[in-house]
């Protein structure tokens, strides 16, 4: 059963009804590291996050995006993050040792950076690198946001304990322009 705003339950449900090349595009490769940059929610679901996650990851991390390129609607590809079960990347995720899930938060107002995940000691310093650099960043304290439920994908990686960033989009505005 889909959580409730999502159109699917998971990648299965969704393949069945959406077309790979047409309605979504699925793009990953590995890295040198034990660390996965992921955007689950790229192109048109969450703008910026495919964008973002690739250029952290860099030629160093594994990168995985699942991309919405509908013209429109691509909201309707969201599948929460705990039930998210694309096989590329539960694969790209599962052979990371942490695993760091870029999301785009729908706020438009404010540019707060909120940080979730089960990786409680990469949390601080990610929050601590973050705001060092001028960012606002804050621990998540919205249950939707916290990423602890252990199917979160970004804690499906090796150690179980993985982070969330979740970017608000007045700030991923911000930084396209």
């Amino acid at each position: 059963m889909a959580r409730r705003g999502d159109t699917y339950a998971s990648f299965a449900d969704l393949a069945r009804c959406e077309t790979l090349g047409r309605d979504y595009e699925i793009l990953s490769r590995p890295g040198s590291t034990s660390v996965a940059i992921i955007a689950p929610h790229g192109g048109r679901i969450e703008a910026g996050t495919t964008t973002l996650a690739d250029a952290v990851a860099g030629n160093r991390h594994s990168f995985y995006t699942f991309r919405g390129i509908k013209p429109s609607g691509n909201a309707a590809l969201h599948i929460t993050s705990h039930r998210f079960d694309e096989p590329t990347g539960l694969g790209i995720v599962g052979k990371a040792e942490v695993a760091v899930a870029l999301h785009g938060h729908h706020d438009r107002v404010d540019d707060t950076i909120f940080i979730g995940g089960k990786n409680e000691t990469l949390k601080q310093k990610i929050r601590a690198a973050l705001t060092g650099s001028g960012f606002k960043a804050e621990m998540a304290a919205r249950s939707g946001l916290q990423a602890v439920h252990p199917l979160n994908l970004c804690n499906r990686c090796r150690s179980g304990r993985g982070i969330q960033i979740e970017i608000t989009r007045a700030l991923r505005e911000k930084l396209y322009d």
